[in-house]
């Protein structure tokens, strides 16, 4: 079964103006039997002038205006009807996970019917690490060693509280760091991330394997395989798929490699519904 987990419709802003529709119908034609939507929810208020936006019918809309996740069902009940049963849909958020904004997330994730949230860390510092234009203001003078350590410090809260069913792009600062820092990341993991690692076991939440990391010129999906083999030998069991997709090109894009790859190690993708594991 081809499944993309991870798909940003034009409700995030950083995505191009492609609404659900087109993504279901781009789905099936390439031969997908299940997506989950994951627009993006951010909450550090510091950045609330850059990121507290959802685009809904073209229009720039303040994210805290919850009218919009109205909006997302109701476009994922009709997506439902129009391709049922050659797709299935499931309706997800993508949560930038900020300390300190726990209760403003549970109160978002409990009041809607979501299949599947993701959470992830976007941003150290309140600067977004997943940005070209901005991560050099971040990396500028730290090691690979600061920056890991910033990193699993905060990831290790957000799996602490237990908030998400999975982790997306779990070594995103690779994307542009790896380039700024050298090769030293790699010898961050078992010092920071096993840690973690051993948290998302004990609550079984999944460890999604994101292919965008691809299309950004790096050799390996995020997580690297070396961590992947640490998160397997730890004993993490859900693992998602997820093209990251900001773009109808992107959807799709890596899933079967990223399958294969899985099913190397004997694992197939994990899907939910009502934020539990389908078995």
């Amino acid at each position: 079964m081809l499944v993309d987990y991870h798909i940003h419709p034009d409700y995030s802003i950083d995505a191009k103006p492609h609404g659900i529709n087109a993504y279901c119908r781009r789905a099936v034609a390439l031969g997908l039997q299940e997506i989950c939507f994951t627009p993006h929810f951010e909450v550090d208020p510091s950045r609330r002038h850059l990121d507290w936006f959802v685009r809904v019918e073209g229009r720039i809309t303040p994210m805290d205006n919850l009218y919009w996740l109205n909006h997302y069902f109701e476009d994922i009940a009709k997506a439902k009807h129009k391709y049922s049963p050659m797709l299935k849909i499931k309706a997800g958020l993508e949560v930038g996970y900020e300390p300190g904004q726990e209760e403003v997330i549970k109160n978002i994730i409990n009041a809607f019917p979501f299949d599947f949230v993701l959470g992830s860390i976007h941003c150290l510092e309140h600067i977004a690490i997943s940005s070209q234009k901005e991560c050099q203001q971040y990396f500028q003078g730290k090691d690979a060693l600061e920056v890991c350590d910033a990193y699993y410090s905060q990831l290790d809260k957000a799996v602490e509280k237990g908030l998400f069913d999975g982790i997306a792009h779990l070594d995103l600062y690779r994307r542009y760091g790896q380039m700024l820092l050298g090769n030293d990341i790699k010898k961050c993991h078992t010092k920071f991330a096993e840690p973690v690692l051993e948290k998302m076991a004990e609550k079984n939440m999944a460890l999604e394997i994101n292919t965008s990391s691809r299309r950004r010129g790096l050799k390996q999906f995020h997580p690297s395989e070396s961590l992947f083999q640490m998160a397997v030998k730890i004993g993490i069991k859900q693992f998602t798929i997820g093209s990251d997709a900001h773009e109808l090109l992107d959807l799709g894009d890596g899933i079967t490699e990223a399958k294969n790859f899985l099913k190397g190690y004997d694992f197939k993708p994990t899907t939910y519904k009502l934020r539990r594991a389908v078995e």
